[in-house]
């Protein structure tokens, strides 16, 4: 029996000094909320469409990436019964009063006691990537931007990165 045959390809990159595609930009800013408790969701779908519409760019990706473990950023519906879901699903996932080694001083410098808050972030993500189109985020019917608190009340940044034409 013969062995498979692979064929490689290589794919040439083009040269660092190539001109990007016309009228194509990017646009960065770093936006910042104050949060009041422990858990917290805060729709933050109005502020984002904010920075998307200042950037200029009518058709692209915005890329949200929270810049800390303990928090997250996802796309849900803003409906009281399913944000109250969502809070006891992550609690019920992840208890707090568990043992954690990140909580244990034998095991860690960390002095918040805030395992279940990292577990969390990881579970959740701390990135977005959604289409402009527009001007505006591109987004179903139901759907908005949720920034989710895991261990606060803590001051928090995002960045937003809007790319396109």
């Amino acid at each position: 029996m013969n062995p498979a045959k692979v064929r490689i390809t290589e794919l040439q990159a083009p040269p660092e000094e190539a001109a990007p595609a016309a009228g194509f930009r990017i646009f960065n800013r770093i936006v910042d909320w104050i949060t009041n408790e422990r858990m917290q969701l805060i729709d933050i779908t109005d502020r984002i469409n904010e920075v998307v519409r200042k950037s200029g760019i009518r058709n692209g990706i915005v890329h949200l990436q929270s810049l800390h473990t303990t928090t997250s950023v996802f796309i849900n519906e803003w409906q009281d019964a399913l944000l109250h879901d969502v809070r006891k699903f992550l609690e019920d996932l992840v208890r707090r009063g568990d043992y954690w080694r990140h909580n244990d001083p034998a095991y860690s410098d960390c002095e918040r006691e805030n395992a279940d808050s990292h577990l969390r972030g990881m579970l959740m993500g701390q990135t977005v990537c959604l289409q402009v189109r527009n001007s505006a985020v591109l987004l179903g019917s139901w759907q908005s931007i949720i920034l989710a608190e895991f261990d606060g009340p803590r001051s928090r940044s995002m960045s937003v990165q809007v790319s396109g034409v």
